[in-house]
């Protein structure tokens, strides 16, 4: 078996099946466990990852506007690889290789017919029934059933303790800064299970655009700011933007000192295993009080 995995999230997926030492190749974004990283990889951004929040999104509209695809597959080195599984996904055309991307590829293979293993995480029960795909796709559906019971299990504990406590702050989500937009899909039950109120973005839903003046009504206990594809150091870069605005300081969760930078490339926007370690920050951040994983400076910092 040789599997090529052209997702961050299918990757922690597969390793996480026990399946890693069959991996032979990844997307630019596959990062963990750090020892995938020696594998060759397959993909690459057409834009420019180091520009601004808004640049980055005025270059992907570009791209898409023109009917293109916003990452590079290298089809040559594909070939050579000589897959037996690829895994790719339908979720979002703007968050890693598509389905498309990797069907245009595999046409140019010559010989071998690899199986594509396609997923679409929109929602938290769509990431559990991707990876008993990822598992039935590699021969081991029982490992699948297995670590989707423990993972579940993990955060059913957690979920459990929260909604036992009295308070439930209400919770802005910002998934990007420039334009604004709000956390959906999967962040909503997480909110939710740690014990707070999502304020917007809907379960089972792409992130939805946000109006500034929708944050200040709605005057958050609690924003988290976590950027698609943005680790902590990168999030801080782009404050300014939001600081710039005359109403921030006097925000209920600036005033109080709950605003908070997440790492998002890591933990929240891979809908994979590490969306349970994605839970236990968002509980010590609403619960400090009743919940301590060890996740803070790493996972997530005060700002």
């Amino acid at each position: 078996m040789r599997i090529i995995s052209l997702i961050a999230s299918s990757t922690e997926i597969v390793c996480a099946l026990g399946m890693e030492e069959f991996l032979v190749g990844r997307s630019h974004e596959c990062d963990f466990p750090r020892t995938v990283t020696s594998l060759p990889v397959c993909t690459a951004p057409k834009f420019r990852v180091a520009a601004s929040s808004a640049e980055i999104d005025r270059q992907v509209k570009a791209i898409l506007e023109d009917a293109l695809s916003v990452y590079r597959v290298d089809a040559i080195l594909l070939s050579a690889l000589e897959p037996t599984h690829i895994i790719t996904q339908t979720q979002c055309e703007v968050c890693a290789v598509s389905l498309r991307d990797v069907e245009q590829a595999v046409k140019t293979f010559v010989g071998s017919r690899p199986q594509i293993i396609s997923l679409q995480p929109n929602g938290l029960a769509d990431v559990w029934s991707d990876i008993e795909r990822v598992a039935e796709g590699l021969g081991i559906p029982e490992r699948g059933h297995e670590l989707v019971t423990h993972l579940r299990a993990r955060m059913a504990s957690i979920e459990h303790r929260s909604q036992a406590l009295p308070e439930r702050p209400t919770v802005a989500c910002l998934e990007w800064i420039d334009p604004l937009m709000a956390s959906g899909n999967w962040m909503p039950d997480l909110v939710r299970m740690a014990g707070g109120r999502n304020l917007f973005g809907e379960p089972d839903r792409h992130s939805p655009r946000l109006e500034w003046a929708e944050v200040v009504a709605a005057d958050p206990d609690v924003i988290l700011i976590l950027p698609c594809g943005f680790d902590i150091p990168r999030t801080r870069q782009e404050l300014p933007v939001l600081m710039r605005r005359p109403e921030w300081s006097g925000l209920r969760a600036m005033r109080m000192n709950r605003t908070y930078l997440l790492d998002g490339n890591q933990y929240f926007n891979r809908p994979g295993p590490r969306l349970a370690e994605s839970l236990e920050i968002l509980a010590e951040i609403f619960h400090s009080e009743a919940f301590s994983f060890g996740h803070k400076e790493a996972g997530w910092q005060r700002l």
